[in-house]
């Protein structure tokens, strides 16, 4: 795969789908200071070493700009029309 970009309906892995899943959530409760968040600054350090992405939304965002890396390369350019 080459990436940490795990989607949480990943159809080829389910359980780690659902897992990372969890970890978004637990982040985001952290960030909030929610007590039931199982989420620990350890945790945190060992996902962002790995390139995880905490925010599935940027995913699609990730995508179309390695699509636009891969035209510059091709044209040298970034004038997509």
């Amino acid at each position: 795969f080459g990436h940490a970009r795990v989607s949480s309906k990943c159809s080829q892995r389910p359980l780690l789908g659902r897992w990372v899943d969890n970890q978004r959530q637990s982040y985001k409760k952290s960030l909030k200071g929610d007590s039931s968040s199982k989420m620990i600054a350890n945790h945190i350090l060992l996902l962002n070493k790995i390139g995880f992405e905490w925010n599935r939304f940027n995913q699609s965002w990730h995508r179309s700009y390695e699509e636009l890396v891969s035209f510059v390369k091709e044209f040298g350019h970034a004038r997509v029309s």
